[in-house]
């Protein structure tokens, strides 16, 4: 088959996705709108997206993204056999709707829900098949539902960690949560890194980690692979699987979480994956004196890269 994928892969995950359909056989083109550079000619244009954001539901970013990937497709110039587009609410509609003509069908997925991510409403009837990792959201929109994907995979009987618990994030509303969590494991004396990423941050003094410039997922499976045991600060109002979950599962290691709903997968053990409460989080040293549970192969191989194409793409 010949497949597109269109993403913005900010974090370099939907590159693994080409990667596991070409070994498959498949000829794949990754358009990558992160790499396209939006700039405004002048401060009046600034003024003017304004007007059109707030007015006609329109965007210069998002008209630009769709017209670059158009041109993109052009390049290519063979019609696909399916468009795949991640993150299709950073497109303007118009231009989702143009995919059609370079492509039999078109598949959406979206690892965002529509309560952080209003625009992702007005996408949806533009795709053949939309899914989404958000179950409240297939519920209401009648959309398919599907997880994040296992990216990297490593059974590991590491047992010399640096650290005990590790995650990064960026500053948003989750950083009172994650400064309880931080309270709870230095009152345990659980050795813990954990990352804030906030690009105006100005070194001020702080009891957080934070830092300024994205981290290539290189370096941050760096830190993963240092590390005992994950942790998962979710969204407020978000339900869906972040990657930092699968990648708990994918490297068989243990996982703490305030996404209660987790429970509800039928991955969920309870020594491997610790839910805590938001507000007051306890986290028991003995959580981390018992070892990691293996899950069935079958049920691994349901949230693999391989079991997710065949999902989506019905390859």
């Amino acid at each position: 088959m010949k497949i597109t994928i269109i993403s913005l892969d900010n974090w370099g995950f939907n590159k693994h996705i080409k990667a596991v359909l070409e070994e498959k056989g498949h000829i794949v083109n990754h358009i990558d709108f992160n790499k396209f550079v939006f700039i405004y000619p002048n401060f009046f244009y600034k003024i003017y997206n304004f007007i059109l954001k707030g007015v006609f539901k329109k965007n210069l970013k998002t008209i630009f993204f769709g017209k670059k990937i158009i041109e993109k497709l052009q390049e290519i110039g063979e019609i696909q056999d399916v468009i795949l587009t991640i993150k299709g609410d950073f497109i303007d509609p118009k231009s989702i709707l143009e995919f059609k003509k370079y492509s039999t069908r078109t598949i959406a997925f979206f690892n965002d829900n529509t309560a952080r991510c209003p625009k992702i409403i007005r996408v949806i009837p533009y795709f053949d098949e939309v899914f989404s990792f958000e179950k409240k959201d297939c519920k209401k929109y009648n959309l398919k539902f599907a997880t994040n994907w296992i990216y990297n995979s490593n059974n590991t009987s590491e047992t010399n960690f640096e650290y005990q618990v590790f995650n990064i994030s960026s500053k948003d509303k989750r950083l009172p949560i994650i400064s309880r969590i931080i309270e709870e494991l230095k009152s345990g004396n659980i050795n813990y890194k954990i990352l804030i990423y906030d690009k105006k941050y100005n070194n001020k003094k702080s009891n957080i980690e934070y830092i300024n410039k994205h981290l290539p997922l290189s370096e941050v499976n760096k830190y993963i692979n240092k590390t005992r045991v994950l942790l998962d600060v979710h969204r407020a109002g978000q339900e869906g699987l972040t990657f930092r979950v699968l990648e708990s599962i994918g490297l068989h290691k243990k996982l703490i979480t305030t996404n209660s709903d987790i429970v509800n997968y039928d991955f969920y053990n309870p020594n491997n994956i610790l839910v805590i409460n938001e507000k007051k989080p306890v986290i028991p040293i003995s959580f981390f004196e018992t070892n990691y549970e293996e899950i069935p192969k079958e049920i691994f191989e349901k949230y693999t890269l391989g079991g997710w194409v065949e999902k989506i793409l019905n390859v």
